[in-house]
C-alpha cells in the first residue's frame, strides 16, 4: 500500500473514532452542551470529564508520538507555528464561542449529528462552512491589499 493511501486511512480512522467519541460523551445532544454552557441555568457539569479525559489522553498521547522522530507515513510531524494573540485571533474566538452558545455545536460534534440524523446539524454545518469561507475570503482580502 501507499504512504498516501496508508495516510487518508488513518485519518479516517481517526476521525471516525473521534465522532464516535463525540457521540458517546454526547457532544452531538447541543441541550447537553447548552446545559454545561449555562452555569446559572441548568449547570451540568458532567462534560467537565469528557474535557479532562481528552487533556489526559491527548498529553499522554503526544508524550509517546514525539517520541518517534516522525509520524509513521510522514517525514515530519506538521505543527502549527505559535503566533500572537492579535485582534483577528480574539475575533474569531469571540465568534467562535457566540456561535457554540446559540446553537450547541461546534464543528466536530455538528459533523458527527450529520451522521446521526440530527436535523439541526444540516442548517449548522453549511453554517460553519459560510463562516469559514468568509474568513479565508476576508484574510485573502487582506493580504492581496498588502502586497
Amino acid at each position: 500500500m501507499s504512504r498516501t493511501l496508508l495516510r487518508n486511512l488513518a485519518a479516517l480512522a481517526g476521525g471516525v473514532l473521534f465522532g464516535l467519541g463525540l457521540s458517546l460523551a454526547q457532544m452531538t445532544n447541543p441541550d447537553k452542551v447548552l446545559n454545561f454552557l449555562d452555569i446559572s441555568g441548568p449547570w451540568d457539569p458532567s462534560l467537565l470529564l469528557v474535557l479532562g479525559g481528552a487533556v489526559l489522553l491527548t498529553t499522554l498521547g503526544y508524550a509517546l508520538v514525539f517520541k518517534r522522530g516522525a509520524p509513521l507515513w510522514d517525514s515530519l510531524f506538521h505543527l502549527p507555528l505559535p503566533k500572537a494573540i492579535d485582534r483577528p485571533l480574539v475575533i474569531g474566538s469571540a465568534l467562535f464561542g457566540i456561535g457554540w452558545g446559540i446553537a450547541g455545536y461546534c464543528p466536530g460534534p455538528a459533523i458527527a449529528s450529520i451522521g446521526l440524523g440530527n436535523p439541526e446539524a444540516l442548517w449548522v454545518v453549511p453554517a460553519i462552512v459560510a463562516g469559514a469561507a468568509l474568513q479565508r475570503w476576508s484574510h485573502y482580502r487582506q493580504t492581496a491589499d498588502i502586497d
